[in-house]
């Protein structure tokens, strides 16, 4: 390398481009009819919604996690090369005079934007005999005392709420089917059948086959469960130790425990430990039995028992050895699998813990405004940019690559336009190591759509 002082940085290339990878990305989504689905569904009174969300989705996916960080879509030959770029001042002014309505007219646009990418990219939900719904909400911390709705939730940290709902399965990673930003002291399971109910209704429409509803115990409400099952979806949600539970669990049979070892170890939800194996066991359950006698859930509760490591806490009154013994962890569900492979099946949907990381590392590292629904607008905006992010993985062949590997691999590739004729050239670097991926990724976008068949 040339010694430091011989080199001279100056900004003054007008045709460089630094995430040349947008084109395919946005190209991708406009080929499952983004452009069109905003300017339908959406009648923000502001001139252009279409070019402004597109904006704020082409940003989130070049690394933006604040409406400044837009910015870098007007650099070099950026702008050129996406049309209709707007300035993050005027980006800023369009996300607050959203209203909640508005918000909900983006969530149905990820909707119908999640139909048109299957579509596009059969393999976004993997096909097989099993689909997962999966519930989950998070604390995005806030501070200052401008922020709308902050409060303090069950993390104990000042701020806001987004609930989560996710589709994958066996063979394919998560999309975001539903998202919904809520008040800091909002409780998790509030509110979460209504949107669960979205969820479903979209994952039938991606995979008609069997799906499974999964969600912890602060999802274990009975609005859940009867969503779930008019469906006719399975479910399973994690239980706090009820005294129904415990009474339940203090009935199985000491033969009925069947002992696993798990390949992997896992972490104890208890006490973080890791542990390699277990015991599990099954007995029928009545849950909800507060509610109407018709109202009631007859189900199965399943059960994963680990030995306490290290000397037993004190006994606690009615309980006896069988809770100082073993740490108990139980769930809900009407699923068609034994006890076993239901447990496997339903600790499973620790992968939407993954899915709120991503957020959380990228577009969701900020809400970066005051006003509640312009940070609901954008939480909405960052599941367009993680769908179209998850779709472009597929389609370049890199199915279960993350949201950061996608930026640094297939987005942020630096380019040089050329304008040739009536035509933009965009050359990309020589032995660049993702360049077959890119490709793939490019072919899939511009592409003609593939006849239907009736």
């Amino acid at each position: 390398m040339k010694a430091w002082h011989g080199l001279v940085p100056v900004f003054d290339e007008e045709n460089l481009v630094s995430h040349a990878g947008l084109v395919p990305v946005l190209a991708l989504g406009e080929a499952a009819g983004f452009s069109e689905l905003v300017a339908q569904r959406v009648t923000v009174p502001s001139a252009n919604p279409v070019a402004k969300v597109r904006t704020v989705v082409a940003g989130m996916l070049a690394g933006a996690d604040s409406i400044d960080d837009l910015d870098v879509l007007r650099s070099g030959g950026t702008s050129d090369l996406l049309a209709g770029v707007r300035a993050p001042s005027t980006i800023g002014t369009f996300l607050r005079t959203f209203t909640h309505g508005h918000v909900l007219q983006l969530h149905a646009v990820n909707r119908d934007l999640l139909r048109g990418l299957g579509a596009r990219v059969p393999g976004l939900v993997g096909a097989g005999d099993l689909a997962f719904v999966d519930l989950d909400d998070t604390i995005r911390e806030v501070h200052g005392y401008a922020k709308q709705g902050a409060g303090f939730g069950y993390s104990g940290v000042r701020g806001l709420n987004a609930l989560i709902a996710t589709i994958s399965t066996p063979t394919s990673a998560p999309v975001i089917a539903e998202c919904s930003l809520r008040r800091g002291a909002t409780r998790s399971g509030k509110g979460a059948h209504w949107h669960l109910n979205r969820a479903l209704s979209t994952c039938k429409g991606l995979h008609a086959r069997q799906v499974w509803v999964r969600g912890d115990s602060a999802f274990a409400t009975w609005k859940n469960v009867a969503a779930a099952t008019k469906a006719g979806a399975w479910f399973s949600f994690t239980v706090p130790m009820w005294k129904t539970v415990t009474a339940a669990i203090s009935k199985i049979p000491e033969q009925d425990w069947t002992a696993i070892t798990y390949p992997r170890a896992i972490r104890d939800e208890d006490t973080g430990e890791l542990i390699s194996d277990a015991q599990v066991a099954e007995v029928e359950f009545v849950a909800f039995t507060s509610r109407r006698k018709d109202e009631q859930v007859r189900c199965r509760l399943v059960v994963r028992r680990v030995k306490r490591l290290g000397a037993a806490p004190a006994a606690v009154a009615g309980q006896g050895e069988l809770f100082t013994t073993w740490r108990h962890h139980a769930f809900l569900t009407n699923t068609g699998v034994d006890a076993v492979q239901a447990d496997a099946y339903h600790r499973g949907h620790a992968i939407i813990e993954q899915v709120i990381a991503e957020l959380k590392d990228g577009p969701l590292a900020h809400l970066p405004s005051g006003t509640f629904t312009a940070n609901g607008a954008w939480l909405a905006c960052t599941v367009l940019a993680f769908n179209l992010a998850r779709a472009a993985a597929h389609a370049a062949a890199m199915p279960r690559a993350r949201a950061a590997t996608i930026r640094s691999a297939i987005v942020a590739v630096p380019a040089r336009l050329a304008h040739t004729g009536r035509r933009l050239v965009l050359h990309l670097p020589a032995r660049w190591p993702w360049s077959a991926a890119w490709s793939n990724l490019w072919d899939t976008a511009t592409r003609p759509p593939a006849p239907t068949t009736t």
